[in-house]
């Protein structure tokens, strides 16, 4: 329960950050617009290609860095689970001796 819950308040915490800052979108730098609004036509597909190509290396490391932590986390949570069963077995055992 208190895990969806927290959940629920991180998106919430998310959507607001993104809204925020959705204005700095479109305070491009005007001397950059200009510049790109009288190349050609070949010239502000290069352009947009050129972000595209320039954002993929960020997007690739933070997926794999979040990955390697969803994958840490997972086997964190594992091995915790077995702890616990076994100091639950042990206890067990421990009650039937006395």
């Amino acid at each position: 329960m208190r895990l969806a819950v927290a959940k629920r308040c991180l998106t919430v915490v998310v959507v607001l950050l993104g809204l925020w800052t959705a204005p700095a979108f479109a305070q491009g730098c005007a001397m950059c617009y200009a510049s790109a609004k009288g190349a050609p036509k070949e010239g502000q597909r290069a352009l947009s290609r050129a972000i595209l190509i320039l954002l993929a290396p960020p997007l690739g490391v933070m997926t794999v860095g979040v990955g390697f932590a969803f994958r840490y986390g997972k086997r964190r949570d594992l091995e915790l689970d077995r702890e616990l069963e076994a100091v639950d077995v042990l206890n067990q055992t421990n009650d039937l001796d006395a």
